[in-house]
């Protein structure tokens, strides 16, 4: 099979080819800029073939006759800029019948194609737009949630990772509907939000999994806000977002966008070389990403929530955008292409077909329902129940309960630590200490933790995390807080700090204590580890032993 990517060499369409590199198929990398498509060729590595070569949606006829591809993908853009004739290429797909996918991301673009619908099943070809997690994904996850519950309010959105680098074209695209009037439903009824105006936070985390930060998310114009409730009509509100970092960077963008919408000042586009040099230099923070899509609605006649978590890691995130034109790709080849027709790409795929993408890459999926229980079961999920037996039933404290055992403990030496570890209470150094812990859990679901070294009185209160917090542990010693993620790792609940407040501020993370704490289950008994070094000071505390209860 030939296909043929316009804008192969760029941001998408570049991951495209790789994503497709064990294949046998000829891909044509197309481009304006033939050293750019060279380039590409030269370094690309995989048993697909490629051939560099020069086109334009402008020259695409005389290009498609010349080479005749059975597949024509393109990832080229910006889609809202396509003028007075939008589907040109889409034209030339049907007169050299020609198969056609493409990346946009116009609400306006995607929505449209369906005017080609009857030319495209006369040319027996099919013509999909809007190949990407936007909306394709977003349709997949939601049909899988209308299986189980009835849907009527939907917010989601992708968190993409620092490194993932942003195209020029996709930041003219955000640019230019910035500060703008975005259609979109609420409540049942079509209306306008401001573009990148309107905000949410949300923590991206699948149950056991180290989280993603909690994220700010500003509205995005996607197809996903008018092709989903016209296919789901049961969705009366839907809102998607993206939220890139660094943070202070979005919030520039969020005011401008502001600044756009209460003044009518001109479209923000002519600042996307800015922008574009900016974010793809300002690279900080982890190198991972992520997804979220939150459903309200009923399950059996009562109230429910269900959200659906994606994290990627490494530089398998950036290649999710490109997974649906990979999975259709490869159904064509296995002999299962779409039915002919000119449509958006909603129904083109299933949450089971990205699952088997994902599968072989660092990317985690899962599902959280209502919270309800105890702390440590509402942070964990499903995770939960994969904890060993000792981990659940101390997890589970009800009003009062009480745990017993042994303990090892090995203290700093510096000044400042010892000065730490007296203001915490934490144990001093010694082997084979006797230790108990009383758990009492006030109304509220929040837990208080007595712990006893031998006469040495140590207290906190945990408690699952609300706002910045949520999906982690709250864990207060007096006025200072920290939020903690829940890991669940080869039997092992490993406890990483991700955050700290005084009297609820904010305190760096580069002074944040670390160190490696666990939980784990051996020879029945529940066995803990906790180290505590802070920067600068060096080690604290490190106490390990193991307890059963009472």
């Amino acid at each position: 099979m030939k296909i043929l990517i316009l804008g192969g060499y760029g941001v998408f369409g570049g991951r495209l080819a790789q994503l497709l590199a064990d294949t046998d198929l000829h891909i044509l990398i197309a481009g304006r800029d033939l050293t750019k498509a060279q380039a590409f060729c030269a370094a690309y590595n995989g048993n697909a073939t490629t051939e560099p070569l020069t086109a334009s949606r402008a020259t695409i006829a005389q290009t498609l006759a010349a080479y005749r591809p059975d597949i024509l993908i393109d990832a080229s853009g910006p889609f809202q800029d396509y003028g007075l004739t939008p589907y040109a290429v889409v034209q030339a797909c049907i007169d050299t019948h020609t198969n056609y996918l493409d990346f946009a991301d116009g609400a306006d673009f995607v929505n449209g194609i369906a005017q080609c619908d009857a030319a495209a099943k006369a040319a027996q070809i099919f013509a999909l737009s809007g190949v990407s997690s936007f909306p394709v994904l977003t349709a997949a996850v939601l049909q899988e949630m209308s299986r189980s519950m009835t849907l009527h309010t939907v917010t989601g959105g992708i968190a993409p990772s620092p490194y993932a680098g942003v195209g020029l074209n996709v930041l003219r695209a955000v640019l230019g509907y910035a500060g703008a009037p975005v259609r979109l439903v609420r409540n049942g009824h079509p209306t306008t939000a401001t573009g990148l105006g309107e905000t949410t936070r949300h923590t991206i985390a699948p149950p056991g999994t180290l989280p993603l930060r909690n994220t700010l998310f500003s509205l995005v114009d996607v197809p996903d806000l008018r092709a989903i409730p016209a296919a789901m009509p049961e969705i009366r509100s839907l809102w998607m977002g993206a939220g890139p970092i660094p943070e202070p960077l979005h919030r520039i963008l969020i005011l401008l966008a502001r600044a756009r919408a209460a003044l009518r000042l001109p479209s923000l586009e002519p600042l996307a070389p800015l922008c574009h040099a900016i974010l793809n230099a300002a690279r900080i923070g982890e190198h991972r990403g992520g997804m979220f899509i939150q459903a309200d609605g009923t399950r059996n006649g009562a109230p429910a929530t269900r959200c659906w978590h994606m994290l990627a890691e490494g530089d398998d995130g950036p290649l999710i955008p490109s997974m649906a034109c990979e999975a259709i790709i490869r159904k064509a080849l296995a002999g299962t292409p779409p039915a002919p027709g000119a449509r958006t790409a909603i129904d083109a795929l299933s949450l089971a077909d990205y699952e088997h993408l994902f599968r072989d890459r660092a990317i985690t999926t899962g599902w959280r329902d209502t919270a309800a229980g105890p702390a440590y079961r509402q942070i964990l999920g499903s995770a939960f129940d994969h904890l060993p037996p000792s981990l659940q039933r101390l997890h589970q404290p009800g009003p009062k309960s009480q745990w017993s055992g042994r303990a090892t403990v090995q203290t700093g030496t510096s000044r400042l630590a010892i000065l730490v570890a007296r203001l915490f209470g934490f144990p001093r150094a010694g082997s084979d200490i006797p230790v108990t812990v009383t758990f009492r859990t006030a109304a509220d679901g929040t837990e208080t933790w007595g712990r006893n070294f031998a006469g040495r009185l140590m207290r906190s209160t945990q408690a699952a995390g609300r706002g910045r917090n949520t999906h982690l542990i709250t864990e207060r010693f007096g006025p200072f807080a920290f939020g903690l993620a829940l890991v669940l790792q080869d039997n092992r609940l490993n406890i990483t700090p991700r955050r700290w407040t005084l009297f609820g501020l904010p305190l760096p993370k580069a002074l944040m204590p670390r160190g490696n704490s666990y939980e784990t289950e051996r020879d029945g008994k529940f066995r803990f580890h906790v180290e505590i070094d802070l920067p600068v000071i060096g080690p604290v505390v490190t106490y390990d032993g193991w307890l059963l209860p009472h």
